[in-house]
């Protein structure tokens, strides 16, 4: 009787089960007619026909080529190898599916060696230490608290600025660090400090004008000789060389990484933010929080970021309902608006040509020191005016080009950093062109960035203290005077503040060979900023109505550091390229010398093999298989990325008719459901009908019984 009681339940399946495109990592669908009308199933049924058909008419022309097909089970095996690593809390699945999958671990683990076990332990522990490790680093960052507080209020547009600061100062630090220990620590070492005193001569205008007691100083270019050390290939020369490069080819990385991290992480959000909204919206929340503070902050940037994506979906939705001829008006509109902002840009540079002329054909004897020392800043003055001004001007025509909000702050930030660089570069050229035959002419450029960067940081000031605060305390105490509706409510402007802040790195960076403190000075100058603009944000401004993504802003802030790195390289070049005819030289290349001739006098000292082999790597026979390997390597890199392209193409498909699959067995679930409840009520109705039917079939006998 208990072998007849034993029931054995066989899967039965068919060809279409077993030769299915899902692979076997994915569920496992029973055969079932519901199976046979998924949506995916069907679409893959016409993908199989259809490849079918080509291998059959490859086959009847005797050409088959191979093909390399991917499939949905190999696109699927590769998050299953990653996630088999991961830590449970970081997989995106229930309580029971983490048990689940806790559970396949260890019988996992049970069935390979004693070798993959260990190192598959030691691989999740190594994980959750540099995890650990990460995020006690992340807080150990200076004003993350200060950054909560504005990223909540203002916005990530805003919190980007500032997070774009703290990385100048990050970056400031670095350079300092280079500078101690290539120039400041042998020279301190090997110099001499003798002429170090302040003479009789000398006063405290001179830490103004960056002259007298400033000039003899470590500040610049000139106090560096070559001392005692100076062997042939570690001398003063080649360390002071070897700094400055090195500052310029880190700053380099760095913010090319940043750059393209950036950048690829604002492309993917243009592909599929939508993703990122509906993430926003339904798991947004961070449900650590507990503080009501906390809480507010959290929530404002939620309802700040939705903002500006519900106004850049209004903006696209008005730009596809434009005729042609509004298009055609606007791009004349457009077409005006750019004519006048580059009448605006000459007018800029014949104005800082005319205060470079007037300030150095001024005598500074003739003069009062008042009127002298301004004489001296006359164009660190007009650079500074006409940056803060016309940066205005060009927000204000770009408010009326229709563009979006985004694209007005990047159109607004490119044609104002074209205005800075354009008018240092304009600046430089006029300093190199009339310095070019003076004594020590390194240090006379190195005071002119010495200049720039303090009159830049005390124009900050000013603005902050003498502008903005006088304004919010009008505002406050006389809300209804004609003055304080005039003018308005103050906005932290974005694009302006970062263009002081890629205006001053650059200065840094153009003045850093001249003047090598000068990242010293700029760490102190952006600490100190960093407190003043979070004085004017939290005490003067408001909240935009709009607000700025920080993604897409971030990739530009960079980009216009990138810009100011390749001007500095550029000018650090000419200065290299053009001949000093000056027979009295200062610092390190004195006595006539210069880079080609110190490098070239310790490459001569090096051994024959050292030579050959220099002498290869300057030759063009070296170039041509260089080239060839890079452009191997692009090659590789541009093929991955279609390949990775193909492959997120196929994921987006797979998760489209995943979707599709769960609307249409929730529709099927409801249809069944409604037909039993209909089966049930005629079942119902029927034996109701049948009840008095029966009774009236009963015998009389029956009934009296």
């Amino acid at each position: 009787m208990e072998e007849l009681d034993t029931v054995n339940l066989v899967r039965v399946m068919s060809d279409d089960s077993i030769h299915s495109s899902l692979s076997s990592d994915s569920c496992e669908y029973y055969q079932t007619e519901i199976f046979d009308q998924l949506p995916s199933v069907q679409a893959c049924r016409l993908e199989q026909n259809r490849q079918s058909l080509l291998e059959a008419s490859e086959a009847n022309q005797d050409g088959p080529e191979p093909r390399e097909n991917i499939s949905h089970g190999h696109l699927s095996r590769g998050p299953k190898d990653k996630a088999s690593t991961r830590p449970l809390r970081n997989l995106v699945m229930c309580i029971q599916g983490k048990r689940n999958a806790r559970d396949r671990r260890k019988m996992q683990i049970s069935n390979i060696g004693f070798w993959d076990s260990w190192r598959r332990s030691q691989s999740i522990y190594m994980k959750r230490v540099m995890a650990q490790m990460g995020g006690a680093l992340k807080g150990l960052l200076p004003w993350q608290q200060t950054l909560r507080t504005i990223n909540g209020r203002f916005g990530v547009g805003v919190k980007a600025y500032f997070v774009f600061l703290r990385y100048l100062v990050f970056l400031n630090l670095l350079h300092c660090a280079l500078i101690s220990g290539f120039i400041l620590g042998p020279t301190a070492f090997y110099g001499s400090s003798a002429h170090l005193k302040f003479g009789a001569n000398d006063s405290v205008l001179d830490f103004f004008l960056g002259t007298g007691y400033l000039d003899r100083s470590p500040v610049f270019f000139g106090f560096y000789t070559r001392g005692s050390l100076n062997l042939p290939c570690l001398n003063t020369p080649l360390l002071y060389l070897a700094g400055i490069f090195t500052i310029l080819f880190l700053s380099l990385i760095m913010v090319v990484r940043r750059t393209v991290v950036g950048y690829k992480h604002t492309w993917i959000l243009g592909k599929q933010y939508s993703v990122n909204v509906s993430y926003k919206i339904f798991c947004g929340w961070d449900f650590s929080i507990q503080d009501r503070a906390s809480a507010t902050l959290k929530r404002s940037f939620i309802r700040n970021d939705l903002k500006l994506f519900l106004e850049e979906q209004s903006f696209s939705l008005r730009e596809a309902q434009r005729t042609l001829p509004q298009k055609v008006r606007l791009y004349l509109l457009r077409f005006i608006f750019n004519l006048i902002v580059l009448s605006l840009l000459g007018g800029a540079f014949y104005l800082i040509y005319f205060a470079t002329k007037t300030s150095q054909n001024m005598s500074a004897s003739e003069h009062h020191w008042m009127v002298s020392l301004v004489l001296q800043y006359l164009p660190p003055i007009t650079i500074t005016f006409v940056n803060l001004f016309l940066p205005h001007m060009f927000r204000k025509i770009s408010s009326f080009e229709d563009y979006s909000f985004t694209t007005q702050v990047n159109a607004t930030l490119l044609r104002s950093i074209f205005l800075k660089l354009a008018s240092l570069g304009i600046y430089l050229f006029f300093v190199f062109d009339q310095t070019k035959n003076q004594p020590c002419r390194e240090n006379i450029f190195g005071r002119e960035m010495y200049k720039l960067s303090n009159f830049n940081f005390l124009a900050t000031l000013c603005n902050a203290f003498l502008f903005s605060y006088p304004r919010k305390l009008l505002q406050e105490k006389y809300p209804s005077s004609l003055l304080a509706h005039l003018s308005g409510k103050q906005h932290f402007l974005i694009p302006f503040n970062v263009l002081d802040l890629v205006y001053s790195q650059t200065v840094s960076w153009v003045g850093v060979y001249y003047c090598p403190l000068l990242p010293l000075i700029g760490t102190v100058t952006l600490m100190a900023t960093f407190y003043i603009k979070k004085f004017t944000v939290l005490r003067c401004c408001v909240a935009e109505q709009r607000m700025l993504r920080g993604s897409s802003s971030s990739v530009l802030f960079h980009f216009m550091l990138l810009l100011g790195l390749i001007m500095a390289a550029v000018t650090l070049g000419v200065n290299f390229w053009i001949p000093n005819t000056n027979t009295f030289s200062c610092g390190p290349f004195g006595n006539g010398g210069s880079l080609f001739n110190v490098t070239g006098e310790c490459v001569a000292r090096l051994p024959s093999s050292a030579q050959t082999t220099l002498r290869y790597l300057s030759s063009e026979a070296f170039a041509l298989p260089l080239i060839l390997t890079e452009v191997i390597i692009l090659t590789s890199y541009v093929s991955r990325g279609r390949a990775n392209q193909k492959a997120i193409e196929r994921l987006k498909d797979m998760l489209v008719l995943s979707s599709s699959d769960k609307r249409f067995l929730v529709k099927q679930h409801a249809t069944m459901l409604r037909r039993q409840k209909n089966t049930g009520r005629v079942r119902g109705a029927a034996i109701k009908e049948d009840n008095p039917r029966n009774n009236s079939t009963v015998p009389p006998s029956t009934r009296t019984n």
